[in-house]
């Protein structure tokens, strides 16, 4: 990238800045002669010149002039202009001005909004440059790097560039002009007034930048110390969970408290200093107009200025100050933002950065490997010295599936990497298909490369993307969709993509159809939900995705086969649990039934809440829910019942430390509400009215009453029956405005905001009864057998969001996800590297015995395994095995040969 962000600027967009330019140029006449008017004005029609006789005349639009002397000196008339009196004259003139106050409005209008739209296009392809940077550094340049301070330089850091950019060639010019044209005019009335204004627009250009040059090292330092926060935030908000484990928090505190403490003052001196200079600025710019009045109005008198030049001079003097300002505050705002512009550089400009012609879309079909790899005479030494791989030399078959052994850091973690590019020779060259592999673009290592680490990272996105991400190389089919998500909100698919164009962007849409069915072994994405399930059965986590999928939500728009099955698992479930042994296990939603097992609130709403309005959180609040209790006698019989559980709750449990597992199990109150609660009781004891707020307090924590849970002996019939006669009241006259903020609950009908496991069941697990949960999936999996809707379940499950960095699922299951998806794209050779840690020996063996079958068969294609193993008895089931000792190779052979010859992987073995 350029050094300097003028040649960066003008590199991309010099056919937009001429064209600007040209406009900027061609309003200085117009800015003259509005500058020119309020003296004619004065001068003419008001003070009287030239209307001396009642019945004078002057001509308005009169264009005429000479040509010089040496030039013949002829005169040219191009119009005569239009014969008015002294009150026409005086409205020409009033209208004339203000449609030049038009003009000028609409040039500045239109200059202003090309370089806005300039600016924010150039601020796009800025952030993009360096976001394609990113996925082009070296990945030894992670190691030395916080991401988050590589997000906020992306972020934050260039935004202020975004306003400059359209700037840097139209601000200077359109308010240079501006102010030449101001001053050419004031010459032109008075030399002396013209000077003074000289005089004092060149001592504010050599004052006022020279005093900002300190502004420049604290704006300097206020950036680097504001990203360095960021990325220790970061750092915090990763290893939160070592924090807790150790006690630092206070630590962490005191350090966070310590580069505030730096940020505040570099901008507390940021503030003084800029604060003096607009001072002396401002003071400046009001001393020039008590020169014009004392010396204008000295040469008025004396008849040497008329009254109108003075006027006039004031005029444009008035608006002089703002464009030099502007100026002064122009070069400012350059010399800061090319300083953020070069230390961004610095930090996006690593040696050794990938080419990016290595990571352009193929243009022929991606062959696979069909020669050996080979390392020839390979060492790496990492950045701090240290030697991972001594000189090695090695020879990987297609299709061979090698086992390597060894300690911890022996060096075959650092050929896994090598394999993959993501670890680069200090020494010798890899070569595959006759080529260095470096060399190679990464649509070839990338498709015909699969990589397994120690560690699993997933970003924000569900199971069913995460397995896809492998095969989202190039888009395969155009987006087919309609409406506003085609169009990209309000703009057409057209004017995106050529405004992606414009901004250096690139065109490949990101709503397309990204997958390759070819890699995945189908023809299209009707069979690829099949292939997926087979892949998560070789992991082993398709009972994984069978409870996901019971607590995932389900489109009945997308999905009417699944939603026709839960159907009709329902109908069965009812009938199952209507019978010993299972009657007591669930309690069904009956609209003219209390449910025990859910809440008061659910049992109010009998539904589920779509978004905010009904929401738990927000019922007690709402206006429409608090009117129908006092219609129907519920208001005051609830608040009392929070009361008692408020009461009954801090009387058992407030002495208890707040993470004590009693708070979980009681759910209606944290510990960090039981202050609260008791200063509301202590009010109420008194005699105190209770407000509104602690009404609501209290009515949350009736609506969240369960009787068999929490068993406080707070139910009886008589209640039930208030509810159940304000659940219809709430039916029946809930506002139309409110129709589509609440689902609810009918046998007939499926019930699309709430879980698999919810709509299926159709009712409440009930609380109490051993291993009830357990038996109630139980008799659900063996109907959903039954209905052949296993695999529909399970398939629900792909839309579970893994969350962000996978953390919703556990450490197994990231690591088999990570699996499943390397197979799922049938790579050529599979490179796993100490993964699957998590996985008991058991259950580690028999996921490697699957990839290994399915590596021979001919539905998988067959691929090469190069497999570091943390378990050297499971080595007897590769083809070879490279016995791996401080970064050298100590054996290599067949695992029979090794076992008897090498009594160093006998010992392993054994």
């Amino acid at each position: 990238m350029e050094t300097n962000l003028f040649w960066y600027i003008w590199n991309h967009t010099k056919r937009e800045q001429i064209w600007v330019l040209f406009i900027i140029l061609l309003s200085m006449p117009v800015y003259f002669v509005s500058l020119d008017l309020p003296k004619q004005i004065v001068n003419g029609p008001i003070t009287g010149e030239g209307f001396e006789d009642p019945t004078a005349t002057a001509r308005f639009l009169h264009i005429s002039f000479d040509l010089p002397e040496f030039l013949g000196g002829s005169h040219f008339e191009l119009f005569p202009g239009i014969e008015l009196g002294r009150m026409g004259y005086l409205v020409a003139l009033s209208m004339a001005f203000l449609f030049l106050v038009c003009v000028n409005g609409a040039f500045k209008f239109y200059i202003n909004t090309f370089k806005g739209r300039l600016g924010e296009r150039m601020l796009r392809r800025l952030r993009y440059d360096l976001v394609d940077r990113v996925m082009r550094f070296p990945l030894g340049h992670f190691r030395r790097v916080k991401a988050p301070e590589i997000a906020t330089m992306v972020k934050d850091e260039v935004e202020p560039m975004g306003g400059f950019i359209g700037d840097a060639f139209v601000q200077p010019v359109f308010l240079g002009g501006q102010a030449l044209t101001a001053l050419a005019f004031i010459l032109a009335q008075s030399f002396w007034l013209g000077l003074i204004a000289f005089g004092v627009v060149a001592i504010q250009a050599y004052i006022i930048p020279k005093l900002r040059r300190r502004l420049l090292v604290l704006s300097k330092q206020r950036q680097i110390t504001a990203r360095q926060l960021a990325g220790r935030v970061g750092e915090i908000v990763d290893g939160v969970a070592d924090v807790h484990l150790n006690d630092t928090s206070n630590r962490e505190r005191a350090d966070i408290a310590d580069r505030l403490g730096r940020i505040f003052f570099i901008r507390y001196e940021l503030y003084q200093r800029k604060f003096a200079v607009k001072w002396l600025n401002n003071f400046l710019a009001q001393l020039t107009p008590f020169m014009f009045y004392l010396i204008g109005g000295y040469f008025a008198l004396r008849g040497s200025m008329d009254i109108g030049q003075l006027v006039a001079v004031i005029s444009a003097y008035k608006d002089l100050p703002s464009p030099i300002k502007e100026l002064i505050d122009w070069d400012q705002q350059r010399l800061d933002v090319q300083v953020k512009y070069n230390q961004v550089i610095e930090q996006f400009c690593p040696d050794n950065m990938l080419d990016s012609s290595l990571q352009l879309p193929p243009d022929a079909p991606v062959p696979h490997i069909t020669d050996p790899i080979v390392l020839s005479g390979v060492s790496v030494v990492d950045d701090t010295g240290a030697r991972l791989l001594e000189t090695t030399s090695l020879t990987l078959q297609p299709k061979e599936r090698v086992a390597a052994v060894g300690p911890i850091n022996s060096g075959a973690e650092t050929v896994s990497e090598l394999l993959v590019r993501l670890a680069l020779p200090t020494t010798g060259r890899i070569t595959l298909n006759g080529q260095n592999l470096s060399e190679l673009s990464e649509a070839l290592t990338g498709r015909r490369f699969a990589y397994l680490g120690p560690d699993t990272y997933f970003p924000h996105a569900t199971i069913r993307e995460v397995l896809l991400y492998g095969l989202s190389h190039v888009p395969t089919s155009p987006y087919t969709g309609a409406g506003s998500s085609e169009a990209g909100g309000d703009h057409s698919k057209e004017t995106m993509l050529q405004e992606a164009k414009l901004s250096g962007n690139t065109t490949l849409d990101i709503k397309a159809d990204w997958v390759d069915y070819e890699s995945a072994g189908v023809e299209g994405p009707e069979e690829l939900g099949a292939q997926m399930l087979k892949v998560l059965m070789i992991v082993d986590l398709h009972a994984d995705m069978f409870d996901l999928g019971l607590r995932s939500s389900v489109d009945p728009v997308q999905s009417p086969d699944i939603v026709e099955l839960v159907l009709q698992a329902r109908v069965v479930l009812r009938e199952v649990f209507s019978k010993p042994p299972f009657d007591q296990l669930v309690e069904g939603f009956d609209p003219d039934r209390y449910n025990h097992q859910a809440t008061v609130g659910e049992n109010l709403l009998f539904g589920t809440a779509l978004g905010d309005t009904f929401a738990a959180a927000s019922l007690p609040m709402n206006d429409y829910v608090r009117i129908l209790l006092e219609q129907e006698g519920l208001d005051e019989k609830l608040i009392e019942m929070g009361r008692e559980i408020a009461s009954t709750v801090i009387e058992l449990f407030a002495g208890l430390p707040p993470d004590h597992p009693f708070f979980e199990q009681l759910s209606l109150m944290t510990s960090e509400e039981i202050p609260g609660y008791k200063t509301l009781l202590t009010r109420a004891s008194s005699g105190g009215a209770t407000a509104d707020e602690e009404r609501a307090m209290l009515l949350k924590l009736a609506f969240g009453y369960i009787e068999p849970r929490h068993r406080l002996g707070l139910f009886d019939s008589e209640l039930e029956e208030k509810i159940l006669k304000a659940r219809k009241a709430f039916h029946e006259n809930l506002p139309e405005e409110y129709a589509d903020a609440i689902a609810f609950y009918d046998p007939a009908e499926y019930n699309p905001p709430s879980s698999l496991q919810d709509n299926v069941l159709f009712g409440r697990i009930a609380y109490g009864i051993a291993d009830g949960p357990r038996r109630v999936r139980q008799a659900m999996r063996e109907v959903f057998e039954k209905l052949g809707m296993e695999h529909a379940v399970i398939e629900a499950g792909l839309s579970f969001n893994v969350g962000s960095g996978g953390k919703r699922l556990s450490a197994s299951q990231r690591q088999k996800l990570a699996m499943a998806r390397a197979i799922l794209k049938r790579p050529d050779y599979l490179i796993v590297n100490r993964a699957l840690s998590a996985l008991d020996a058991r259950n580690l063996t028999e996921i490697i015995g699957r990839v290994l079958d399915i590596s021979k068969s001919d539905e998988h294609g067959g691929f090469g395994i190069f497999w570091v193993l943390a378990n050297p008895q499971i080595a007897t089931r590769f083809d070879r095995v490279i016995l791996f000792e401080q970064g050298r190779i100590v054996d290599d052979g067949r695992p029979d040969e090794l076992t008897t010859k090498n009594a160093r992987f006998a010992e392993l073995v054994a």
